[in-house]
């Protein structure tokens, strides 16, 4: 009895293992969640896609909640009800992408290409690689009277929103002056400029798009205006939005 119990334990240890492996594949693959997903897509309830599968539909809500381990026969009568292959409950999902950065670890950077800058801004998007768009928090402060902002232009939309203060936008032939709460929406491919028109700092956000619109005419929403930023890339952002922000 002695010699066996070492060999008993053994194999009871490996059953466990195996067991618990399966359980966790399983449930990392969310094969009930995607079960559920295809359905809902479809608008189908539970009872026509018992009808199509030939699968109760106590069942099929046991196995859309993980109670119950699917086979590879019941995944396929599944599959084949919404024309996918048995892979499909097999991929690996994408991420959804999600990113929090925090104010204590975003770094204020000042205009770019010009020795008194006009603003200061701080990127609210470096930590999402590969990113379509650039948010940013921006502070423009107040200047003389005869200084002159510096104008740019880049591929792609720009949208602002003014949250303290009063912004001076130039846009190719628009000249206009947004308030707390004015917005705009460009085409950043025009020469734009802006400057605080008050005697205290303006905030803003701003957010640089990447791709290339067919030609576009300025939309001003509220007021009117429109603002790109400055022709340089945000704190960690690609070297391909450098060009956004000066």
């Amino acid at each position: 009895m002695k010699e066996t119990e070492p060999v008993r334990s053994e194999k009871t240890q490996k059953a466990q293992v195996d067991t618990e492996t399966t359980e966790r594949f399983i449930e990392e693959k969310h094969i009930g969640e995607r079960i559920k997903r295809l359905r809902l897509k479809k608008s189908m309830g539970l009872v026509e896609l018992g009808r199509h599968t030939g699968l109760s539909a106590s069942f099929l809500s046991q196995l859309e909640t993980g109670r119950v381990v699917p086979t590879l026969r019941n995944l396929a009568r599944i599959a084949m009800v919404f024309s996918k292959d048995l892979s499909y409950f097999f991929e690996t999902e994408p991420q959804a992408m999600f990113r929090v950065h925090r104010r204590k670890e975003r770094v204020r950077l000042p205009q770019t290409g010009v020795e008194d800058p006009t603003y200061f801004f701080e990127s609210l998007g470096y930590m999402v690689p590969d990113r379509h768009m650039d948010p940013y928090f921006a502070e423009f402060i107040p200047l003389e009277k005869h200084h002159e902002p510096r104008a740019h232009m880049h591929p792609g939309f720009e949208f602002l929103y003014v949250l303290e203060g009063e912004l001076a936008l130039h846009h190719g032939e628009h000249h206009c002056t947004l308030e707390p709460g004015d917005a705009v929406y460009f085409d950043a491919s025009t020469p734009h400029s802006y400057v605080c028109a008050g005697k205290k700092p303006a905030d803003a956000l701003i957010v640089t798009m990447h791709q290339l619109p067919p030609n576009q005419p300025v939309t001003l929403l509220r007021q009117a205006g429109g603002r790109a930023f400055p022709g340089g890339a945000a704190p960690g952002a690609p070297a391909n939005t450098q060009a956004s922000i000066r």
